[in-house]
């Protein structure tokens, strides 16, 4: 049955390693999990099984330009596939739901935060679905490299939806991040297929040179591969955009053609740089990580590291895109160590002050509170853009730390809703009404009467809708509403809009002691920062060993398949790697440290924030790294802003500690 899809539908003769043992599980009614490298086609492994099953296959991608190539190549092959995201009109989407309900499309994807909006929940638990998807899926543990705080509610959505079935798809998983895995969805150890990570094809090569004639030595290297002709598609990644910008015009003036690309670029442009890439019009990319996620193009001939990766997980990933047609290919790794403090500055920046985090401790106790206890059972709403700014912790560890709260059993979530909801109607009120008949009339009559009109825009309050469904005694329940809402917007009568994404828990306990709470969630931040700061240093070491890159490599990701001397890596050559250290910098003292921050303090004594000059708000000044507080504060403005971003973290904040500025103290006092 597979095999006869495989060659009818999808041109196959045969599989590749890995993907039957999926395939077959999959179809057999058990959940499973997929690891294999880069390109080695994992998307089959669900793709093909969605045609065997009786319902729709819902897909959470991490990434649009992952979705859109696969549904390009899903549109190629006849299967009816499409994608909701932020991209599309309410049109757009309305006409996808509608495919999706009448059983047209077999496959739907979408991000993980579409999970979060109610009406597109209200929709799909309305709709039979028969296997959850989740790519990228190390994201799912909080050991992989990109964890994403949201992935963690997707076995939480699987029985909200009634989903029976689970494939988890990624490239890069450690054997800690796999058992999380197989743990949080109840996968057996036989249902999970990792076919290695050895690519006998990629030439490794770790030939470190110092920063002053990096650039230099790249031009060196490129000049054979990228003067021939055609010149050979290559990626080139740095870790900062401003570093895309000036090596991509560098090797422009030494006779390439090189463009770069990186987030800050609007999308536009940024597809139609990945666009003329692809069709070999473009060459080279000089690319922070935001490009390479959806690029599947078969014959990208060399990866060159200009500045260390983040971690031994995207090196993997990032080589990986090299040589997908089997044919040999070139990846080369020319950082040092001087590079290394960008790396552990963007992970200390991630990290919540004891500050911030008793702001949103004394929130979460603020909105429950009643009299001088805590009950429990009450709900807690929050907006995470408000909360970011109130605690001065940025989104993603924010997320992060909603997390911990859950998993402590402090907090559950319940749903999220947007807190407005407005129409326009391209016709009369009356004539929408006039469109039911009985209750249904009465009903749509009560939406119109609990709405405020402004010109041509109502906008819905939900509590003046409750009032009257008591007094006229209808079901106003939210969920139908909104579907009454989609159903308006599908055929015609209304364009809606929504804003304000409101998320809701339940406060699970009532002994809640603040301080000891904030303490304990501190420590758990400080701990992931020693070990992702450790994971750098690992990745160093994994460089500049004298066994071959190519099998340790593999072994960092659990397989020992790979054979013990590749003979195609440097290390097997003979030419063992020695990351040259930085320049040695100025000494630095805490009165520089006070001068460099005095500015900020001075602009922090005169505004209305009530955040205090801790030792962690100077020392992300001084290094150039962002926060809500010092986006307010308008700091990149000020002379001290990014003036320390060559030196570690760690020594600056040190010395902020023992400044004349820093308010160590006020640091884990209670708010106001």
């Amino acid at each position: 049955m597979i095999d006869r899809t495989l060659q009818q539908v999808f041109g196959y003769d045969d599989f590749r390693p890995g993907q039957r043992p999926v395939i077959e599980a999959i179809t057999a009614g058990r959940s499973a999990a997929a690891i294999f490298p880069t390109g080695s086609g994992k998307s089959l492994c669900y793709q093909l099984p969605a045609l065997h099953l009786p319902h729709l296959t819902l897909v959470i991608s991490p990434l649009l330009a992952l979705m859109q190539d696969q549904l390009a190549f899903l549109a190629r092959h006849g299967i009816a596939a499409a994608s909701i995201d932020s991209g599309q009109s309410r049109e757009e989407t309305a006409a996808v739901m509608e495919g999706v309900k009448r059983g047209d499309i077999r496959i739907l994807m979408v991000s993980v935060e579409r999970l979060k909006n109610e009406r597109f929940r209200a929709f799909i638990r309305r709709v039979p679905i028969s296997l959850l998807v989740v790519d990228e899926a190390h994201c799912i543990s909080e050991w992989g490299h990109n964890f994403r705080p949201d992935y963690l509610k997707l076995p939480h959505y699987r029985h909200e939806f009634g989903i029976p079935q689970v494939l988890l798809l990624t490239a890069t998983a450690t054997p800690r991040v796999i058992a999380d895995m197989r743990e949080r969805f109840g996968i057996t150890e036989g249902d999970v297929t990792a076919t290695g990570f050895y690519r006998p094809n990629l030439n490794l090569e770790v030939a470190p040179v110092p920063a002053e004639t990096r650039a230099r030595r790249l031009v060196e290297w490129l000049r054979p591969r990228l003067g021939g002709e055609p010149p050979q598609p290559t990626i080139v990644y740095v870790t900062l955009q401003q570093t895309a910008e000036r090596l991509a015009a560098y090797l422009n003036k030494a006779g390439f053609v090189a463009t770069a690309y990186h987030a800050g670029l609007d999308a536009e442009t940024r597809e139609r740089i990945q666009r003329d890439f692809m069709a070999g019009q473009t060459p080279c990319i000089v690319a922070t990580i935001a490009f390479g996620m959806g690029i599947d193009k078969a014959d990208i001939r060399n990866v060159v590291h200009f500045d260390l990766p983040k971690s031994v997980e995207n090196y993997s990933q990032e080589i990986g895109r090299a040589g997908r047609d089997g044919q040999p290919s070139d990846c080369l790794m020319l950082a040092g160590r001087d590079h290394i403090n960008v790396l552990e500055n963007f992970v200390y920046g991630d990290t919540p002050e004891p500050h911030g985090i008793r702001r949103v401790i004394d929130e979460l106790i603020g909105a429950i509170q009643g009299g001088a206890h805590i009950a429990p059972g009450r709900q807690w709403e929050l907006v995470l853009n408000s909360l970011s700014q109130h605690s001065n912790i940025r989104p993603l560890p924010l997320k992060t730390l909603l997390v911990q709260l859950e998993l402590r059993g402090i907090i559950a979530p319940r749903y999220s809703y947007f807190a407005e909801y407005r129409f326009r109607l391209h016709d009369r009120p009356e004539a929408l009404v006039s469109r039911f008949e009985g209750e249904r009339s009465t009903f749509v009559q009560a939406i119109l009467d609990a709405s405020q009109r402004a010109r041509t825009w109502f906008s819905l309050d939900f509590a003046a809708l409750e009032r009257l469904g008591e007094e006229r005694g209808l079901n106003v329940e939210r969920t139908r509403v909104l579907t009454a809402l989609d159903y308006f917007v599908a055929q015609g009568w209304m364009v809606l809009e929504s804003k304000q994404m409101t998320e809701v828990y339940e406060v699970l306990r009532d002994d809640i002691d603040p301080a000891a709470l904030t303490e304990e969630l501190h420590a758990y931040f400080h701990d992931k920062e020693r070990a992702e700061v450790e994971r750098l240093h690992a990745m160093l070491a994994l460089f500049e060993s004298e066994a071959c890159l190519s099998r340790r490599l593999a072994e960092w990701f659990g397989d020992t398949r790979a054979p013990e001397r590749c003979g195609h890596c440097s290390a097997c050559r003979g030419a063992i790697a020695h990351l040259p250290d930085p320049e040695p910098l100025e000494p630095l003292s805490s009165e520089a440290v006070a001068r460099l921050a005095g500015e900020l303090v001075q602009q922090l004594s005169v505004s209305d924030e009530s955040h205090p000059a801790t030792p962690d708000l100077l020392a992300r000044f001084l290094c150039g790294l962002t926060s809500p507080l010092l986006t307010r504060l308008k700091a990149r403005r000020l002379a001290g802003f990014g003036a320390l971003e060559a030196y570690r973290y760690a020594e600056v904040r040190e010395l902020a500690a023992r400044s004349t500025w820093a308010d160590g103290q006020a640091s884990a006092a209670p708010m106001p």
